[in-house]
């Protein structure tokens, strides 16, 4: 599978146990495991394609295990960045926050942070998970959907709230990232060729991690 064409790279950030390698299980096997997960050492990668209209985006998803601060992480980080340059890779970042764990927003700023200092305009998305856990008792919740969305505002993220137990939201969160990536592929290639098909935007895609 990782032989293939990658069109994106999707590189998922978040505390430990935060549920990254379930939501790729769930979205690319279609399936959830019982039990604890091994923590991933340094990165697990795997690539899917996505019908977008009459296309076929790849997307090569990366559950990367950095640490959490220190000299180290923003070292790390570069080293994503400048993996997707050699590659000629289009990069995009999630930073995952557990809906149950209060500390995992903090992670996630504190990513978003990390990512804006390498790459000023990265394409960011924020993913949350367990859903289903707050679903069957609201209780549980420890982050404020409201204070997510606002910060999603402020840094022009898109926001999800998933499940990778149930499947909530995550095909609808891949399918996303697809669409976007290919929209800005296809604003840029106008742009290029000098078609005006309206006011020029900021391509968020092609300034984060491209090569040209």
């Amino acid at each position: 599978m990782s032989g293939m064409r990658v069109d994106a790279k999707v590189v998922m950030l978040g505390k430990e146990s935060v549920g990254k390698t379930s939501l790729v299980e769930r979205y690319v096997h279609h399936r959830f495991l019982v039990g604890p997960y091994q923590n991933t050492i340094g990165a697990a990668f795997v690539a899917k394609p996505i019908q977008v209209g009459e296309k076929v985006i790849t997307l090569g998803i990366w559950v990367s295990q950095v640490p959490f601060s220190g000299a180290g992480s923003h070292e790390t980080l570069k080293s994503v960045k400048t993996k997707c340059i050699l590659l000629s890779l289009i990069c995009v970042f999630w930073s995952f926050l557990d809906l149950t764990d209060s500390s995992s927003f903090q992670r996630a700023r504190f990513w978003v942070k990390e990512l804006q200092n390498c790459e000023e305009h990265c394409k960011i998305y924020l993913c949350g998970t367990k859903s289903d856990l707050i679903q069957g008792d609201r209780s549980l919740r420890q982050i404020d959907y409201h204070d997510t969305q606002d910060f999603a505002e402020e840094i022009g993220a898109q926001h999800f709230e998933t499940s990778s137990k149930t499947g909530s939201n995550v095909d609808e969160l891949f399918q996303k990232v697809a669409e976007d990536y290919n929209n800005a592929t296809f604003q840029y290639m106008t742009e290029e060729t000098g078609v005006n098909l309206g006011q020029k935007k900021e391509s968020y895609f092609y300034s984060c991690c491209n090569s040209n």
